[in-house]
């Protein structure tokens, strides 16, 4: 299949790819020619991972050669249905450290939780492996620089799963943007509704037989198994999670400091609380985060995981604020452009619905995009389009929100690295301590 014929074959839904046009900085990366299969191993197939993993096996010339997960059930299930949809059965791993090991392994495609994304991706970097890590990179900030730090220092291609740097309207939105289609964008805000019910009160049981929750744990502080910890609602508890600022909030910001031009703010504050229901939910279940950075824009998100009243008629979404209008980015691959009379002056469709609830992906058709890019870096013939330097930029803005919330004021940031400024306790949580034996080294 010659390059032309393989990227005609792996459109999505019907909407268009736009390749990145320069390919030198990527190339020479893979140990084969653009067309020799790429084979991946997933880590983490529960939800999100068993999903990437069906779509990765999609693209031409991929082949999802290994499963990992620390749940036998969860192994057994995903490469079952891997080989109903391809014909090949992925042989089942446990321990990512044996994946690692695996020579035939191009890259590792990480949905761990949160606690996990840094440190297996630089054990993978480590081991050879290019990565692919969902949102977000890592679980505090330090991780995120150890990331970056890793990728360099090992020559690999690291893509953080923000997929809205891929979609191609999104990429147009940004251009014109840019180039001044509402003046200057000055404000920006962007919002992610819920309506998830209460975790309860946790019972301390005996591990389940199928689970490995050493293993599980990893890096993180031991603490004991509980029956309403595992497999999602690791995410309300900061011991593993990030709370919804990172589990959804991380997309939202993204775009809007693509769109903004910035990289790290100098001011961030964050009020909330949880508010919905008492039960053992550690982080905020609503939650306002505001930014200023030092090119005189500022920007907010909103978060409520319990209250799923739209704003502006979606569940999620960004505005831009200009000095000559408005853009309305609707969360999918759409948008529409307001003059300063609120009078429409573009308006740019796709048929894709994005549902905001929908916990495995909201924008599921159009997320193939951002796998395909990475395939084709990982080939030599296009660029990152959310390398891991992207990510940890845009991951370190719910993290400072998070840290704000947590230590309960505002936060003055070293616009030139997103460090935390004169403030001891606050910067206590740029770090986290590890399981011993576990530390997290580049």
């Amino acid at each position: 299949m010659d390059r032309r014929k393989f990227i005609q074959s792996t459109s999505v839904a019907g909407t268009s790819f736009l390749l990145a046009p320069q390919f030198g900085k990527a190339a020479g990366f893979f140990k084969g020619s653009p067309n020799e299969k790429v084979v991946i191993g997933m880590m983490g197939t529960h939800s999100r991972g068993a999903y990437l993993a069906q779509n990765f096996a999609k693209i031409p010339n991929v082949e999802i050669g290994y499963i990992c997960d620390v749940d036998s059930n969860v192994v057994d299930k995903t490469t079952n249905d891997l080989y109903k949809q391809t014909g090949k059965k992925p042989q089942g791993i446990t321990d990512i450290r044996r994946l690692l090991e695996k020579k035939d392994v191009d890259a590792i495609v990480i949905a761990a939780p949160d606690h996990w994304h840094a440190p297996a991706t630089i054990m993978a970097c480590q081991a050879g492996k290019h990565v692919y890590v969902e949102k977000p990179c890592s679980h505090n900030p330090h991780e995120g620089e150890m990331a970056v730090a890793a990728a360099k220092k090992y020559n690999k291609l690291v893509q953080m799963g923000s997929q809205r740097r891929s979609f191609s309207n999104v990429q147009g939105m940004i251009k014109e943007l840019h180039d001044g289609i509402i003046g200057r964008a000055y404000y920006a805000k962007g919002w992610y509704t819920n309506h998830r019910a209460s975790i309860g009160i946790g019972k301390v049981v005996p591990v389940p037989a199928n689970l490995d929750y050493e293993l599980w744990q990893g890096p993180a502080p031991r603490k004991p198994y509980q029956d309403n910890l595992i497999h999602y609602n690791w995410h309300w508890f900061w011991n593993w999670g990030t709370g919804e600022a990172l589990n959804n909030g991380t997309h939202e910001l993204d775009v809007i400091r693509w769109g903004l031009g910035v990289d790290f703010p100098n001011k961030v504050v964050s009020t909330g609380g949880r508010f919905h229901f008492k039960d053992d939910w550690q982080t905020p279940d609503t939650q306002n985060i505001l930014y200023n950075f030092p090119n005189d824009t500022a920007a907010e998100w909103e978060g409520r995981s319990c209250n799923g009243f739209n704003i502006e008629g979606l569940g999620r979404g960004v505005i831009f604020y200009g000095d000559k209008g408005t853009i309305f980015y609707q969360g999918g691959n759409g948008y529409t452009v307001y003059d300063g009379d609120n009078k429409l002056v573009k308006e740019v469709k796709d048929d894709v619905v994005v549902d905001a609830t929908n916990k495995v992906s909201p924008t599921e058709a159009l997320d193939g995009m951002h796998m395909k890019n990475f395939v084709d870096s990982v080939r030599g013939v296009a660029q990152l389009n959310c390398p891991i330097e992207t990510g940890f930029k845009s991951t370190l803005l719910p993290q400072l929100g998070n840290i704000s919330y947590r230590v309960d004021r505002v936060l003055h940031i070293d616009p030139t690295n997103g460090h935390i400024l004169n403030d001891p306790e606050a910067m206590k949580l740029w770090h986290r301590e590890y399981e011993k034996g576990w530390e997290v080294k580049v």
